[in-house]
Parts: C-alpha cells; sequence; structure tokens
C-alpha cells in the first residue's frame, strides 16, 4: 500500500453505477483509486498483473458474475460486493466479503463499507494493536437494510449463528440480527471489554452477573465456557478476583 493508502478498483458492467462508486473512492482519502473496469474479464487481467488491496465488485454481470470473479482473485485483495439483489447477501458472506452495499446506496452506506476495510487493512500491518481503539464505545451493524449504531456498553452477549450473529443487549427481549461471521466480529470488538467463550458466544465481560463452574450467567442465560476458551477465562477470573 503506498502511503498506508487502500489500492482500490472499481469492477461493475453500468456505468453511472461505475462513475458513481469512483466519485466516492475520490473523497476518501484512504482509498487510491487504480483502475476501473466495465467486466470481470476485463478486471481479470488488469488485476493479475497490478493487484490491488480492495475491489468494488458488481455481482451480477455477463459472462461472469462478481461471486465467481471473487473465488479466483488473489488471496489478498479483499471484496466489497455492490449489487442491486438482496439475495446475493449470503453468498457473499460465504466467500468472505468484507462488506456488501445494496444499490442504491449513498456516500454515508459507502464509507461505512470502507471503514471496515481500512480496519482489516490496519489489522493487518499491525497497525491496530490486535483491537480497533479502546476510547471506542459503539459499532455500526447493518441489520434488515439499515445501519444501526449500537452502544457496546448496552452489549449482553453477541451468539453465533451459522452465518448470522445475533446481538442481545440490556433492556431489549428481541436480538438484533446481522449477516456476519463471529471472527469478524471479535477482530472489531475491544479485548478490554468482550471475550470469546465459545465457539457460538462473546460475552461482554462487565455485564457477567454469576460463574458458576464452566457456566457463565447473564441476563439469566446460561452460556457455557468452553474448553478452548477456558485458560484464558480463568486468566481473566484470577486477575479479576480479591484474593
Amino acid at each position: 500500500m503506498s502511503n498506508d493508502k487502500i489500492t482500490c478498483a472499481i469492477v461493475d458492467d453500468e456505468p453511472m453505477a461505475l462513475n458513481l462508486v469512483e466519485s466516492y473512492v475520490e473523497k476518501t482519502p484512504f482509498l487510491e483509486l487504480k483502475q476501473k473496469c466495465s467486466s470481470a474479464i476485463e478486471a481479470m487481467e488488469i488485476i493479475n498483473n497490478e493487484p490491488v488491496d480492495l475491489l468494488f465488485l458488481d455481482i451480477q454481470m455477463p459472462d461472469l458474475t462478481g461471486i465467481e470473479f471473487s473465488k479466483m482473485l488473489p488471496k489478498n485483495t479483499r471484496v466489497i460486493f455492490t449489487t442491486a439483489f438482496d439475495h446475493y447477501a449470503l453468498e457473499g458472506f460465504k466467500v468472505e466479503a468484507i462488506d456488501y452495499l445494496l444499490k442504491p446506496f449513498d456516500y454515508a452506506e459507502f464509507l461505512t463499507a470502507a471503514n471496515k476495510a481500512n480496519s482489516w487493512f490496519e489489522l493487518k500491518r499491525g497497525t491496530k494493536k490486535h483491537n480497533i481503539s479502546e476510547e471506542k464505545d459503539f459499532l455500526f451493524v447493518k441489520s434488515e437494510y439499515k445501519q444501526l449504531r449500537i452502544k457496546l456498553a448496552d452489549v449482553l452477549y453477541f451468539e453465533g449463528l451459522k452465518d448470522y450473529i445475533k446481538i442481545w443487549l440490556k433492556d431489549n427481549p428481541k436480538a438484533i440480527l446481522t449477516l456476519m461471521s463471529l471472527k469478524s466480529l471479535e477482530e472489531e470488538l475491544p479485548n478490554s471489554q468482550f471475550m470469546r467463550v465459545h465457539r457460538s458466544f462473546i460475552v461482554a465481560l462487565k455485564n457477567i452477573d454469576v460463574i458458576e463452574r464452566s457456566q457463565i450467567i447473564i441476563n439469566k442465560q446460561r452460556i457455557t465456557v468452553s474448553e478452548q476458551y477456558k485458560s484464558k477465562f480463568l486468566e481473566y477470573i484470577n486477575n479479576n478476583s480479591l484474593h
């Protein structure tokens, strides 16, 4: 990455969409546009010769779809999908896209996705110590076509399902559902406040009510601490216990 900017390319067979994303890239300080292409076939040749860090990639294109093309990209190239069809979200998730923008999207939505990419690359470069700044007190999550601002202080725990995450909040009997992996979420959370204790659960440490043998109780919900995460959790307990 030159000067720590994220190099990127745009691939879209609609000229208006191509130009719109280009205008968004140009007003985003940490992005550097290298190429724009009107088909995946054209992009394939260009990107193989000059790889980029990030691709803004339309899904529904003739000859080769964005999903198919994403599986052929160099290992270090990440993808943000852009599409007018919401039923592609799950496929985008399965190929580990950083985000998924549903057309028509505005600059605020674009910037949220670009910031996710920026966080990912900063973690990769090691300019962030494992986690985002400990001062961070909220996250934006996409749910039902909206970006919801979630206060971290209100989170009880995150529950991972097969392709989604349930976010359980204080004073909210219904969970917020978002398309994301627990692993990628874990990278975004401050590790002084949250800990993964099970393949399917990340808990808010300050909201633990009771610890009973290998179980945590938060808001009457019992969560088992699995063997894989037990030693780290016990270390936390020991460091915060009266001896």
